[in-house]
């Protein structure tokens, strides 16, 4: 089966996808902060606030990349500083650069190379408050597409994923309460807000020879919030 990096697995969708892959035989590699819990074949300490690419050396063949760090970061516009903005785009953008510049040429070798990223249904949906994560989002998406075309004829697939509420450590303070879960669930048409079972599904498939057709696309697993009234 393939090797796989997921950056951010010790918690949240890429803790889930992490488990998920790992049951369907995938060699599991992990780089974060914080080790999980998770058993992995090899885990990496280190940090999208502050990337350093010397720590991928290790890594000698790689099949695919899931990046899952993110933010939510909710605020006025008028309360935002530049640092919130320098700080989201940090997190959500040049991480990810980090992590593919340092592995893209391990991915070339690979006959099934996939790299699957996360962005947020505020890009394409404006909400009030989500200017700074919905900006970094947004270029992420940019990204997605220029590598998606650059390195098509390289067999290397990019394609992104971009949830609404999930439930998640990282958006605990929206989940908080029986009463916000309730309130959040009404906003989605399918009437409930996103679990980490349902963005792991969707990067399993991504990630896989499933979807080797599948390349330069955002899939928005939202609960139709993105496209329905």
């Amino acid at each position: 089966m393939s090797k796989i990096l997921i950056v951010g697995a010790s918690s949240g969708i890429g803790e889930e996808t992490a488990k998920m892959l790992i049951a369907e035989g995938h060699e599991v590699i992990s780089a974060s902060r914080n080790k999980p819990s998770v058993a992995l074949s090899k885990h990496l300490t280190w940090d999208a606030s502050n990337p350093d690419d010397s720590v991928f050396a290790e890594i000698v063949e790689l099949d695919g990349i899931v990046y899952c760090p993110g933010t939510i970061n909710l605020k006025p516009f008028s309360r935002l500083k530049t640092e919130d903005f320098q700080n989201d785009f940090q997190v959500n953008v040049l991480g990810a650069i980090n992590v593919i510049q340092a592995n893209v040429n391990k991915l070339r070798k690979s006959s099934v190379a996939s790299v699957v990223l996360f962005s947020t249904v505020a890009v394409q949906t404006g909400m009030s408050f989500h200017a700074s994560v919905a900006a970094s989002k947004g270029a992420l998406e940019g990204l997605v597409r220029s590598l998606a075309a650059e390195y098509a004829a390289n067999g290397i697939r990019f394609n992104a994923i971009a949830p609404s509420l999930t439930k998640t450590p990282l958006a605990s303070a929206l989940t908080s309460s029986d009463d916000k879960i309730e309130a959040s669930n009404k906003r989605h048409p399918l009437g409930r807000i996103g679990t980490t079972e349902d963005l792991a599904n969707a990067a399993s498939y991504l990630i896989s020879e499933k979807s080797s057709w599948v390349t330069g696309q955002i899939f928005h697993i939202d609960g139709g919030m993105g496209s329905l009234k």
